[in-house]
């Protein structure tokens, strides 16, 4: 027979989700339930939250500021990366999820806890990412996921509970399709979206312009980094908040940042998802300028032959897995050379690299030049190198 549970901490957004879920939750198990609600930029209005919580059944609700963390320990870490799922999908989603699912651990040992519950449904990615990080940084915690459990069908089940059991819920008409907002994204799937040829209307986008609208006239501006993070747009020091939401705005201004996938879930179907990512679309293509002049060749290629496993990594849910510790240590200490200035246009959807300088380059015009190089490289030891490259080529010929 399973402990009884006495204390449970929700993930609570105050939407009709976990407002059903609260009053289940204290039915279906008899137990106190803690609220819990992490701001990672969404953009949502948090005020009264509390009391909505509390009139549902919450003992307590706790909101919590996760921006900073999230873009400086989360979202950099992937620009340093390049990190790209499947070649397209900057992780805009799923790098948000073990920030959140961390900060519920820790308040669930604050609070002690018996168990965390969150609102993702039994098909997605969500639900992985969210316990795998539970379980490895409180391994014997207990976890509700009530869309695995209930019986509830969908929308107007949950309506019809909420109403019976006099919750106060924002009866709005349901949207034609599902979004998810952050910091470093919007994305959107599910419902018109889910046919792959349909394709996606364009007063659903929030952040970019379409190319049509985006501004007339190019924009350059420089970016500056320190060890592969950026610190300044334009000369102008910037905490990781500020810079990444004023690349926001100014990727969506010129287009910047729209992607439309159908990618492999973790738990093996595929689904269609459309996403906006101007700010680190943006970040992304300068930090690559800057390694180009700063990183040596063979470090790259090592960095870039493990950029499949590090975006499937984060996709997948295991950032506190022991591997991707590893992974990311690897990656920090590729990027202690990455540091200087790269100057780019913004145009029409573009972003071209017009140029980039550090202190730390390792590119030598005097070497590179095709003019007279005093002596640096003498051009007649290509021969020997050319032919031990091709003895092997000459041996499966030879007699």
């Amino acid at each position: 027979m399973e402990k009884k549970i006495n204390k449970v901490v929700l993930a609570y957004s105050g939407g009709l989700d976990t407002s059903a879920m609260l009053l289940w939750i204290k039915e279906t198990y008899d137990c106190e339930v803690v609220c819990y609600c992490a701001d990672v930029g969404q953009g949502e209005e948090l005020s009264g939250l509390e009391e909505k919580a509390k009139d549902s059944g919450a003992s307590r609700l706790y909101v919590e500021d996760l921006r900073e963390e999230f873009v400086k320990d989360f979202v950099w870490t992937a620009v340093k990366a390049n990190a790209l799922y499947e070649g397209v999908y900057l992780l805009g989603t799923s790098l948000a999820r073990p920030v959140i699912a961390k900060k519920q651990i820790e308040i669930a040992q604050r609070e002690g806890a018996d168990a965390v519950a969150h609102g993702a449904t039994g098909k997605g990615n969500d639900q992985v990412r969210f316990e795998l990080t539970y379980y490895a940084l409180q391994p014997d915690i207990k976890v509700i996921a009530p869309w695995r459990e209930w019986k509830f069908k969908g929308r107007s089940d949950l309506m019809a509970y909420c109403a019976k059991h006099g919750i106060p819920i924002t009866a709005t008409a349901e949207k034609p399709y599902s979004t998810d907002r952050n910091l470093m994204h919007i994305s959107y799937e599910g419902g018109i979206l889910e046919d792959p040829w349909a394709a996606p209307p364009e007063e659903m986008f929030m952040l970019t312009k379409s190319l049509n609208s985006a501004a007339e006239i190019g924009e350059e501006i420089t970016i500056a980094f320190e060890k592969g993070e950026p610190v300044a747009i334009n000369d102008v020091a910037h905490g990781p908040v500020d810079l990444l939401s004023h690349l926001n705005y100014l990727g969506g201004v010129h287009g910047i940042g729209r992607v439309d996938l159908v990618e492999n879930r973790f738990v093996g179907m595929k689904s269609r998802g459309v996403y906006e990512t101007p700010g680190v679309t943006i970040l992304q293509t300068a930090h690559r300028a800057l390694e180009s002049i700063t990183m040596d060749r063979e470090v790259t290629r090592l960095r870039d032959s493990l950029g499949v496993k590090f975006a499937e990594s984060v996709y997948y849910g295991f950032w506190f897995a022991p591997e991707f510790e590893i992974l990311r240590s690897m990656i920090d200490q590729t990027q202690d050379t990455v540091t200087g200035d790269v100057r780019l246009k913004l145009y029409k959807g573009n972003v071209t690299v017009n140029g980039r300088k550090s202190p730390n380059s390792l590119y030598k015009e005097r070497i590179a030049t095709f003019e007279d190089d005093a002596g640096a490289y003498d051009q007649h030891d290509a021969e020997g190198f050319i032919k031990l490259q091709a003895l092997r080529l000459r041996l499966r010929n030879m007699e």
